[in-house]
C-alpha cells in the first residue's frame, strides 16, 4: 500500500501534469489521430468519445488545475463524540486505497478520473479500451513524470494493457490489492465487470433520460430543452432519448409540429406511440420496449402522457435511473415530480445536459452512478473516499 502523500505534494503533481498537458498538446492531438484512423467501427458516439481536439486538452487542463485548488477531501471530520468514560471519537474520510477505472475510447477519463482519484489520495489502475492505446499511453507516461518530477513513486497510476481474458482473470484474482472498481462506459462493460468483480463496483450506468413537458408548460423552455438534451452531444450519458407530453397540453399540435421541425434540422430520427405517430414525420415504434432502450444516436421517441402521476409512473418503470425533467410552471406539480421520480438528478425547467460533475459545482467526476450506494449521480473528489473512526484514550476498558 502506498503511503498517502501530503496534500501540497499531491497539489505539485496536478500542476505539474497541468504543465505537461500544454506542452505535449500537440503530440497528444497527434497521436490521437493514429488511434481515430485505427478505429474501424462504426459506433458514432465511441468515435466522438475518442476524438481529442484542442479543446479537449483545455478541459483536461482545466480539469488537473481545477482538482489542485480544491481542498483536501481525505481527513475530514464528519462526526464527533465525547465518550462518557473520557474517550475522544472522530469518524474522519480516508482514501480507498486502490481504485479500477475501466472506461472505452475516451482518453479525457485518463486525465480526469486519476486526477480524482489520486487527488483523493488514491493509487489508481487504469484499464482503457484498445481503440484509444495510444493517446491513453501517452497521457499516461505524463503522469509518470509529473510524479518522477515531484520525487513520487510512479506506482500512483498504472496502466493495465489487458485484453478481456486478462480483465476478467484480473477482476475474479486481482494480483494486487483492488478496493474498489469503477466502469465507464455501455451496459455490455458495466455486466461484464458487475459479473466477475471480487471487490465493490460503483456503476455507472445508462442514461435513457426523459423529458415530461407538463400541460402547464412554457413550450418554448420545452422545445429549447429537448432539443439541447438531444442534439448537443449524443455520445453523452445524460442526453434525452424520451419524450412524454401531456395529453392536456394546449396547442398540443403546434406544439408537436414545432419540435418535429427543430428535430428534423438535426435529422433525428422520430419514433412515437399509437397518439403521437399521427404526425407525418413520426413513425410507430414496434415494441413498447423501445422505452427500455438508451439510444446514443440521433433518435428519440415523444409519447403522450394522460398525466403527471402517469409520467412518474411511465419514468420510474423504464429510465435508467439518470436523469428526468419537468418543464411546467405549477411549482407544486414540479415539486410532486422531483420527489417521486426515482433518478440521480432531477430538473425543473433546465436540461438533463448539466447531469456532470464540472457543471454542478464537483469540477469534475470520476463517473455518474446510477447505483444508490455509495454515493448516487456524479462522483466528485468528495465523494472518492471511504471514513474511518479515530479514537482516543488513556487506558479505558469496556
Amino acid at each position: 500500500m502506498n503511503t498517502l502523500l501530503s496534500i501540497k505534494k499531491r497539489n505539485a503533481v496536478l500542476l505539474k501534469m497541468a504543465q505537461l498537458l500544454e506542452e505535449e498538446r500537440q503530440a497528444i492531438i497527434e497521436i490521437n489521430k493514429v488511434d481515430l484512423e485505427s478505429y474501424q467501427g462504426e459506433d458514432i458516439s465511441m468515435y466522438d468519445r475518442l476524438k481529442v481536439d484542442d479543446a479537449k486538452v483545455d478541459e483536461m487542463i482545466k480539469s488537473v488545475t481545477h482538482l489542485a485548488s480544491q481542498e483536501d477531501p481525505v481527513g475530514v471530520e464528519r462526526f464527533s463524540f465525547k465518550h462518557e468514560n473520557g474517550m475522544q471519537v472522530y469518524n474522519k474520510t480516508a482514501s480507498f486505497g486502490t481504485v479500477l477505472i475501466i472506461y472505452e475510447s475516451r482518453p479525457d477519463v485518463t486525465v480526469e478520473a486519476a486526477g480524482i482519484a489520486f487527488k483523493s489520495g488514491n493509487k489508481i489502475l487504469l484499464k482503457g479500451g484498445k481503440e484509444s492505446l495510444r493517446s491513453n499511453l501517452k497521457i499516461v507516461a505524463l503522469w509518470h513524470q509529473a510524479l518522477t518530477e515531484e520525487s513520487a513513486s510512479t506506482d500512483w497510476v498504472e496502466y493495465l494493457q489487458f485484453n478481456r481474458t486478462e480483465t476478467q482473470a484480473f477482476l475474479e484474482k486481482p494480483t494486487q490489492p483492488v478496493d474498489l472498481i469503477v466502469p465507464r462506459g455501455g451496459e455490455r462493460l458495466i455486466a461484464f465487470v458487475k459479473q466477475h468483480a471480487a471487490c465493490p463496483v460503483i456503476v455507472s450506468g445508462r442514461g435513457n433520460n426523459f423529458v415530461y413537458v407538463h400541460k402547464n408548460a412554457n413550450t418554448a423552455i420545452a422545445l429549447d430543452v429537448i432539443v439541447n438534451g438531444k442534439t448537443a452531444k449524443i455520445s453523452a450519458c445524460n442526453a434525452v432519448d424520451k419524450v412524454l407530453i401531456d395529453a392536456n397540453l394546449p396547442n398540443k399540435e403546434a406544439f408537436i409540429q414545432a419540435l418535429i421541425s427543430k428535430l428534423k434540422e438535426f435529422k433525428v430520427e422520430i419514433l412515437g406511440d399509437e397518439k403521437t405517430s399521427k404526425f407525418d414525420e413520426i413513425t410507430r415504434f414496434e415494441s413498447e420496449e423501445i422505452w427500455y432502450e438508451e439510444f446514443l444516436d440521433y433518435k428519440i421517441v415523444i409519447g403522450e402522457i394522460a398525466s403527471n402521476t402517469d409520467a412518474i409512473a411511465k419514468i420510474n418503470t423504464y429510465s435508467g435511473g439518470h436523469s428526468s425533467s419537468i418543464i411546467t410552471t405549477n411549482e407544486a406539480e414540479a415539486k410532486t415530480f422531483m420527489e417521486n421520480v426515482d433518478t440521480a438528478a432531477v430538473y425543473h425547467n433546465a436540461s438533463t445536459r448539466f447531469t456532470d460533475g464540472g457543471q454542478l459545482g464537483l469540477g469534475g467526476e470520476l463517473a455518474i452512478s446510477t447505483d444508490k450506494l455509495h454515493q448516487r449521480g456524479p462522483i466528485g473528489l468528495q465523494h472518492l473516499v471511504t471514513n474511518k473512526w479515530y479514537i482516543f484514550g488513556n487506558g479505558q476498558t469496556r
